[in-house]
């Protein structure tokens, strides 16, 4: 008996909205890498890209735990000398939203070339509208 390897060509790939209002940081990132990877159907195959797409919409009613919204930092670092840059989660907050989610996101996803084809199918959005209708997405609960 031999395990079943997905084909790029059976995979069919479907577009999911996740809704972040009054949701954790890290349970919706989690969810959304598990749902980008393929994690979640049956034919998942580790090195072939069998994920589906995913739509996140209300991105600046994310909620953290405990103390994070005032302790929490992001870095960024240019590679030259004095090109550290550091911002609050509370102003990340209130400038891009969805770059926090996008963030959480990407550190869960593989390191490498299969994992930023991955990463790509992400879509982040402020508010509750985008502009996938046409693609017509299912909600998903969780």
């Amino acid at each position: 008996m031999s395990s079943y390897i997905a084909k790029p060509s059976e995979i069919d790939r479907k577009w999911y909205v996740l809704d972040a209002e009054g949701k954790t940081l890290g349970r919706l990132a989690s969810e959304a890498a598990s749902i980008l990877r393929g994690k979640k159907k049956p034919i998942y195959t580790p090195f072939i890209d069998t994920g589906d797409y995913v739509i996140v919409i209300n991105a600046e009613k994310i909620q953290v735990t405990g103390k994070k919204a005032q302790k929490k930092i992001y870095k960024s670092y240019s590679g030259y000398p004095g090109g550290l840059k550091e911002v609050s989660f509370q102003e990340l907050q209130k400038k891009k939203p969805e770059e926090i989610i996008r963030h959480a996101v990407k550190g869960m996803m593989p390191k490498g070339p299969l994992g930023r084809k991955m990463y790509k199918k992400l879509k982040v959005y402020v508010g509750p509208e985008h502009i996938h209708e046409a693609q017509k997405p299912e909600v998903w609960e969780f």
